[in-house]
């Protein structure tokens, strides 16, 4: 018991310094971070880098490591928006229903955004309303 609060005060601290660390990249300097259970970025760029990027990597490529994480880099799955927006709402296999933590406008400008980069070039937009109706489609 006594080893515990001086483990937990290291972990705290170690934690702090690698926040502090990632705070200096210019990266994470390019939008304010989300505070809560609703992200604040505004922009499909900001949205993907700060919510996105984390798993599927900043130049969208995937990663493998404690889990998969699929590229959205020049995947064909992308060609459709519907696949994209039931993936947000509806989480996908260990990712997260993340577009339940986002208003309807930063759902359709992350999803036009993986959609026309990272050699996608799927030129039909998703609207705001159309992840509405996404979204009540999704809802259990």
């Amino acid at each position: 018991m006594r080893l515990l609060a001086p483990l937990a005060l290291a972990l705290i601290a170690a934690a702090a310094l690698g926040w502090a660390a990632l705070a200096d990249d210019a990266a994470v300097k390019s939008a304010p971070m989300s505070r809560g259970w609703v992200f604040g970025e505004r922009g499909g760029a900001d949205l993907f880098g700060n919510v996105c990027a984390a798993c599927h990597q900043p130049d969208a490529k995937g990663a493998v490591g404690a889990a998969a994480y699929p590229p959205l880099a020049g995947d064909k799955k992308l060609a459709s928006a519907d696949f994209v927006l039931t993936a947000l709402f509806k989480g996908l296999r260990g990712m997260p229903p993340l577009g339940d933590m986002m208003t309807d406008g930063q759902v359709a400008d992350v999803v036009n955004y993986v959609r026309t980069h990272f050699g996608n070039s799927y030129p039909d937009a998703v609207s705001a309303s159309q992840a509405a109706t996404a979204r009540k489609t999704a809802a259990p």
